[in-house]
């Protein structure tokens, strides 16, 4: 059957790009679906495709009196999380994509997948998703276009990205300047976890994804794009494309710093993007403003500061451990409008997930009557996908083309001892290895292991573009003549007792450390020396209101001598598995905390 082009519901069908007509006619003629439709991102166009997929049962119908405009998608259960073992990058060498990313000879990977796709869309509507990443009219931002046979995926994009119209007439103009253009193909296929790749070409700006519906495999925007490829962009081009919430600290006075902040999964990332000031703070006048919860690009500016964009339009997050009390922001964000992925719902049709209430919830995520024994109502990794604007505290230079200045860098994991609550690194070459040598203890819903230490640099092993000897290398090239870097901070939320004890409260308290780190910045804030860095005086970080004892502060702030030399080691072990040269700077800074 010939496929037939459209465009939205009455406009002309395609593009006046030829190099990306031609791609598009290609994709379909390898494909072949039955229809070719061109999103255009209109109110008009998403209520269709949701009608359509509230009539075949993609989408299930949600309370509308609690949660009006909320629908439910529920995931084939083999199809609910990343699939790091089949996602590939395929540099045309194997030592540019580094041991920390599996690799495939690009003419094998295209082969490979390529037979897959052949007639995989029969049947089905092929859409071509026009999208930008970041504000778009920003010189910062960056385009793509996303061809896919699931409407899911459409409405999941038009809420993640700048999709449609606006996009494709960007694209346009900048294929006119021969400006790239990242290029991905997605089919959910059959669905076979032994059918499925997400292969990425750096080099080509070409990403394509088979077999698999899930979001960080198939919005080929986040993941794919915003970090594999753009990693590998920024490299080119000299930025950073990174793993990172961004956040604004205002503080009485009005100034407001943005910190840029890397944690793994499962450490309070979004928690602390979206953080609500604990109530001492909120009289003083202090207010925290959510630029963004997941992703971070930064660019030297002309003033040698870094500023950053995210480049998302919305949050794709996690619902288990979402409530009232730990992220109160996130919760009235997904009040409404929202798509929520794999959680359970409740017997009046309410999303319900583990951590939101006491509630028992009537069906599990699998639409099944919810047994216990049959393990978690709601997924551990179900999502909510929405609009970044409907955060009670989105900022309003979210949007600004010229991005925000970045005052802070703060990496972050989960260790239970050990690493001290905060400190500051004493160089720009110092704070790189503090990201290169983060790491953070697994927890047993995610791994049936408990305080299993990971290295994850940056938060970046899952999607750096790239080997990390070389992004290490490119972090160290921006300590140039005329930089004004940002300070670059560590934080551990999590550190344990002897009886296994949270020692610090976290949640919205977390700002008293923030508070700190932006006095660090300004040259206002006191701090003592220690192998591992400045780290705050007894005094420094306020209290008041805490039921602190001194002596747990105390140990908040202790530098562990002889466990810090037997980190250095690990330290040292790790980066000549990831291929560090001994004269890297990075060796010069373990050096002076071994």
């Amino acid at each position: 059957m010939n496929a037939v082009p459209q465009r939205g519901a009455n406009a002309t069908p395609g593009t006046r790009l030829a190099s990306l007509q031609q791609w598009v006619d290609e994709v379909a003629a390898l494909t072949r679906p039955d229809r070719v439709v061109w999103c255009d991102g209109s109110d008009a166009e998403a209520d269709t495709l949701q009608e359509a997929m509230m009539a075949d049962g993609t989408l299930l119908p949600l309370n509308q009196d609690t949660h009006p405009g909320c629908v439910l998608h529920r995931s084939h259960p083999d199809d609910v999380a990343r699939v790091e073992h089949l996602t590939f990058v395929c540099h045309e060498r194997r030592e540019d994509s580094g041991p920390n990313n599996h690799w495939m000879a690009p003419a094998e990977a295209h082969a490979k997948i390529d037979a897959l796709f052949e007639g995989c869309m029969e049947g089905r509507t092929l859409y071509v998703v026009p999208y930008c990443m970041g504000p778009i009219d920003s010189p910062l931002a960056r385009c793509g276009v996303e061809i896919t046979d699931s409407p899911y995926v459409v409405a999941n994009m038009r809420l993640m990205t700048r999709m449609g119209a606006a996009a494709l007439a960007r694209i346009e103009r900048e294929g006119d300047e021969g400006k790239p253009l990242v290029r991905g193909l997605h089919s959910t296929g059959e669905l076979d976890p032994d059918r499925r790749f997400i292969m990425h070409f750096p080099e080509e700006l070409v990403i394509k994804s088979y077999g698999s519906g899930y979001g960080g495999n198939a919005l080929l925007g986040k993941k794919c794009h915003a970090l594999r490829i753009a990693s590998h962009q920024a490299r080119q081009e000299g930025w950073l494309a990174e793993h990172m919430l961004i956040v604004g600290i205002e503080n009485p006075q009005g100034e407001v710093h943005y910190v840029a902040a890397a944690f793994p999964s499962a450490c309070g990332k979004t928690n602390l993007a979206m953080l609500i000031p604990p109530e001492s703070y909120r009289e003083q006048g202090w207010k925290v403003w959510t630029v963004g919860d997941d992703i971070c690009w930064m660019h030297p500016g002309e003033d040698g500061r870094l500023w950053a964009i995210n480049p998302e339009a919305g949050f794709f997050g996690v619902a288990p451990g979402t409530s009232e009390k730990s992220n109160p922001n996130a919760l009235h964000t997904i009040g409404r409008d929202t798509i929520f992925t794999n959680v359970a719902t409740t017997d009046d049709g309410q999303p319900w997930w583990e951590g939101l209430d006491k509630r028992v919830p009537a069906k599990d995520w699998q639409g099944r009557d919810f047994d216990p024994a049959r393990g978690p109502a709601a997924h551990p990794n179900s999502r909510f996908t929405v609009s970044a604007k409907q955060c009670p505290t989105f900022s309003a230079h979210a949007e600004d083309p010229q991005g925000v200045p970045i005052s802070a860098i703060v990496f972050g994991g989960r260790r239970s001892n050990l690493v001290p609550l905060v400190f500051e690194a004493r160089d720009w070459a110092h704070g790189v290895l503090v990201g290169a040598a983060m790491g953070s203890e697994t927890t047993a819903a995610a791994t049936g292991a408990v305080g299993v230490m990971r290295r994850d640099p940056m938060a970046m092993k899952p999607f750096c573009g790239y080997g990390f000897a070389d992004y290490f290398a490119h972090w160290l090239s921006f300590d140039r003549p005329g930089a004004k870097l940002p300070k670059v901070f560590h934080v551990n939320w999590f550190r344990k007792d002897a009886d296994g004890r949270f020692m610090w409260p976290g949640f919205g308290d977390n700002l008293r450390v923030l508070e700190w780190i932006i006095g660090r910045v300004s040259g206002e804030a006191a701090a003592t020396e220690s192998r591992i860095g400045h780290l705050p005086t007894f005094e420094a970080i306020r209290r008041d209101g805490l039921d602190i004892e001194d002596g747990t502060m105390r140990e908040l702030l202790r530098v562990d001598e002889p466990g810090w030399q037997a980190e250095a080691v690990e330290v040292a072990a790790y980066l000549d598995e990831l291929g560090v040269p001994a004269e890297s700077p990075l060796r010069a800074s373990l050096g002076a905390m071994a």
